[in-house]
């Protein structure tokens, strides 16, 4: 399953008091909260209120109507190339991720979608790493071209080196590993979702750690395989089973007579 990305703010000791308690309720997996501390009274942040509910969605599969709204003010709001750009980019991702998640067919317009965001956003500019990551996972979750997706991945793994982006880096060094181990790459793999799951718990993002513990241990033997898995199964619960679509991968393979 994939993830959505957005560039954390928060993380660090002397940040905004503000955007370390959004910080704080977002990596706790409490959009909403988060999203009350904002007022979309500009469009930054306007457009950290949307993305806050966009994520929302992909992670909980509800909240759609309320990150329609979010992102609907973000898009009014919008003034500069850049500002459309990341509105842009969080729309495609709003339509990926109800596209993936079987709730509507929208395809099309995340695809629409990115590209104007491609086409505003210059390259080299920080948010096109993030647009770089959501263009691989179309490619690898919609097109069902791995081959594109990694090139995406790969962009977006060095624009966030670039600019400093380590939660990024944690999705782009995952989905990465994913396909490494799609191909059979065993070391690589590990690698990848080792150092994806060590920045998510220097980062304290707890909603992204039992995800990143559960696809660790898909590249491991036992029973160090069967420990990341009981410890993802233990974040799943006490987050009170976000995100929802981990329950099928951390499920116990069904009895064999």
């Amino acid at each position: 399953m994939a993830h959505t990305a957005m560039s954390g703010t928060g993380t660090t000791a002397d940040d905004d008091p503000l955007q370390t308690a959004v910080w704080r309720l977002r990596s706790r997996a409490c959009w909403a909260d988060a999203a009350a501390l904002l007022q979309p009274t500009s469009p930054a942040a306007a457009l950290q209120r949307a993305a806050l509910l966009v994520e929302r969605c992909l992670y909980t599969e509800r909240g759609w109507e309320e990150a329609e709204d979010a992102l609907r003010t973000a898009e009014a709001q919008a003034r500069t190339d850049d500002e459309r750009g990341a509105a842009a980019c969080e729309r495609g991702q709003l339509a990926y991720a109800a596209t993936l998640l079987g709730v509507r067919d929208r395809a099309d317009e995340a695809r629409a979608a990115l590209g104007r965001a491609a086409a505003l956003i210059a390259p080299g500019a920080p948010g096109r790493a993030l647009l770089d990551f959501r263009r691989g996972l179309l490619a690898e979750n919609l097109a069902r071209a791995p081959q594109a997706a990694r090139a995406a991945y790969r962009r977006a793994h060095a624009g966030a080196t670039a600019h400093g982006d380590p939660l990024l880096l944690s999705f782009t060094w995952r989905h990465l590993a994913g396909l490494a181990l799609r191909d059979g790459e065993l070391a690589e793999a590990r690698h990848g979702f080792a150092e994806s799951l060590r920045i998510r718990e220097e980062l304290g993002y707890l909603v992204g750690t039992a995800p990143a513990l559960a696809s660790l241990a898909d590249a491991e033997s036992e029973p160090e395989a069967s420990r990341l898995r009981a410890e993802a199964g233990r974040l799943f619960r006490l987050l009170g089973g976000v995100p929802t679509w981990l329950a099928r991968q951390l499920a116990p393979p069904a009895a064999t007579i």
